[in-house]
């Protein structure tokens, strides 16, 4: 994905989730709907993901916030996120109860899979009846779908994906081979990952195979044991959804093996951020779930009410090549500062930071992941 346009600053800097006080992020309330607002004679807007990972309870707490915050309900409007199953039919399924329902007025999705035309369809429909949709955390194919939804809005996912090979090649100057692991390998932020990953990593290091699992955790840990099983040579593990680096770790830690591979993954849920400081992970790239729920839901009201100056604020270039891009940015996280992966490898809305710095952000903001 090409460079994108936008940033967070119109988030709250101070606040945390005190919308929802009695819901613990990380809790098994991230495989239900978003708890209860007052919705009677409020329009929806609904943040579907694509699946039950706790990647997305930072992502519930922004569309949380933005409820009060952005006084939706002034404008006759509420915010819910909505968690699928891992399925293609599960999102389908949630599309057409929501096309059944009178209160829908927007809608931003992270598609599952990038080309799948059902998919398209059905958001066509809403399209149609004047129902806003936008993509976040993952897009659809933009050279076949683009007009699906009105902008995207997540991580620059192919810079997110150099940037891991980059920490890769800073971990291993020598090169080596790696397995990439993933959920679905045909969701666009799973391509641009893992062809930003070949990039950023470049010649020294070999790619021997990337692994789906179709979101189910057992299979990703088997997975992983299957790749240190058959591929003796193998020196780097990278995950690229957000449970497959708990799975990477607890194999590792299964097989005694920590000192023969470098881990190199996406996002940071909770269980992560402990691995990193047991020394069991190298390096996060950090995406902000907070930033696509909020930024989302400012996004998709203000495309519901035709503000033009919040749009354009957020897409100034839009109708341009690449101007329907928004950036959320991305985080470098290493476990210290002896870490060989230094700031200076990155440019662009790439911040480096330390462990330590980056789980005082999360507390600035309540979070225990992201």
């Amino acid at each position: 994905m090409a460079s994108l346009a936008g940033c967070g600053t119109n988030i709250p800097k101070e606040t945390t989730s005190s919308a929802t006080p009695s819901v613990e992020l990380g809790s098994s309330s991230s495989t239900d709907a978003s708890p209860a607002v007052p919705t009677a004679g409020l329009k929806r807007i609904i943040i579907l993901t694509n699946s039950a990972s706790s990647y997305w309870d930072p992502c519930r707490a922004g569309v949380l916030d933005s409820v009060s915050q952005l006084k939706l309900n002034d404008a006759g409007l509420t915010a819910v996120m909505e968690v699928n199953d891992g399925t293609l039919q599960g999102q389908l399924d949630k599309l057409r109860q929501y096309g059944s329902q009178t209160d829908v007025a927007a809608i931003g999705i992270c598609p599952i899979n990038a080309t799948n035309s059902a998919l398209v369809d059905e958001l066509k429909k809403f399209r149609d009846r004047g129902i806003q949709v936008i993509t976040i955390d993952s897009d659809f194919d933009r050279s076949l779908f683009r007009d699906t939804r009105h902008a995207f809005l997540g991580t620059d996912n192919a810079a997110g994906g150099r940037a891991l090979g980059q920490c890769a090649l800073a971990l291993r100057p020598e090169g080596g081979s790696y397995v990439a692991f993933v959920g679905e390998t045909g969701a666009q932020n799973a391509i641009d990952r893992i062809a930003g990953l070949v990039e950023g990593a470049g010649e020294k290091f070999t790619s021997k195979d990337t692994m789906a699992d179709a979101t189910d955790r057992s299979r990703a840990r088997e997975n992983v044991r299957n790749a240190i099983r058959n591929h003796p040579d193998l020196n780097t593990l990278a995950g690229i959804w957000s449970y497959n680096a708990p799975a990477i770790v607890d194999v590792v830690r299964e097989l005694n093996v920590r000192e023969k591979f470098k881990v190199v993954v996406f996002d940071a849920e909770p269980l992560t951020i402990q691995a990193m400081k047991d020394g069991d992970v190298d390096v996060l790239i950090v995406q902000d779930p907070y930033a696509m729920g909020y930024q989302g839901v400012r996004m998709l009201a203000a495309l519901v009410k035709k503000d033009e100056a919040v749009l354009s604020e957020m897409l100034p270039n839009f109708g341009q090549p690449d101007g329907d891009l928004f950036d959320t940015g991305l985080k470098v996280v290493v476990p210290g500062d002896q870490s060989p992966i230094k700031a200076d490898l990155f440019t662009g809305k790439i911040t480096h930071m330390t462990l330590s710095t980056f789980q005082a952000w999360l507390d600035k903001y309540g979070l225990s992941g992201s």
